[in-house]
């Protein structure tokens, strides 16, 4: 089965010529002309790739990626005329996974579509991790107790996720905080105790143990 690519450029004469080249790939691609479309056809589809334009109207490609990156984490490449160091930098923050300038080879970006998609094959293996009843879905953010969807928020997903990747370690609740709220965040450490709970309360099960004055860790329903 073909990928499904959806390009986001609101250039009409590149977009057009990026469809009908990746179309002769073999590739299922769809196309939107501004940023807000771009976050519209995403949630409404199922897409392998994102080819993301950065300077757009009504919502510009650096905004799209951080709304795609709270829901998904499907590969996305930039293809845009910011070249400086500076704005290749700021793509990688945003957690895409190449960065093409204008202008570009039809015959490069064949490459790096191959390459992304090549790389997101590779590691689908990796793209659920559980502990004992508990199963987070990397992919789609969502977490399943017993093959049971639990409703978690994006916070709590990645507590659950940090806690199940560096099991059985101790995670002190000032590492929660630079990992997940980052580190320019100073708010009080009991913001953690009260996602801890919350997350409890969600789960029901009794997998999240409480080391005292110093963070938390998972533990075996014995």
């Amino acid at each position: 089965m073909s990928a499904s690519i959806l390009v986001v450029e609101d250039d009409f004469n590149i977009q057009e010529l990026i469809v009908e080249f990746l179309g002769s790939q073999g590739y299922s691609v769809d196309y939107a002309n501004d940023g807000l479309e771009g976050v519209q056809k995403f949630k409404q589809g199922n897409y392998d790739l994102v080819i993301l334009d950065v300077m757009m109207p009504n919502l510009d490609g650096h905004s799209v990626c951080k709304m795609i990156r709270k829901t998904s984490s499907v590969p996305i490449i930039f293809l845009t005329a910011l070249n400086d160091e500076s704005d290749q930098v700021k793509g990688f923050e945003l957690e895409c996974d190449d960065y093409i300038t204008k202008p570009f080879s039809f015959k490069l970006l064949i490459k790096r579509v191959e390459a992304v998609l090549r790389r997101t094959s590779q590691s689908s293996s990796d793209d659920c991790i559980s502990f004992e009843s508990l199963k987070l879905d990397l992919n789609t953010y969502t977490a399943h107790v017993n093959d049971e969807t639990i409703e978690l928020t994006l916070k709590e997903f990645n507590i659950l996720k940090a806690l199940i990747e560096k099991y059985p370690q101790v995670i002190t609740r000032e590492g929660l905080l630079d990992s997940i709220w980052g580190y320019d965040y100073y708010g009080d450490t009991r913001i953690v105790d009260a996602h801890i709970k919350n997350i409890r309360k969600k789960i029901v099960l009794p997998y999240i143990k409480t080391v005292k004055g110093i963070g938390y860790t998972l533990e075996k329903d014995i």
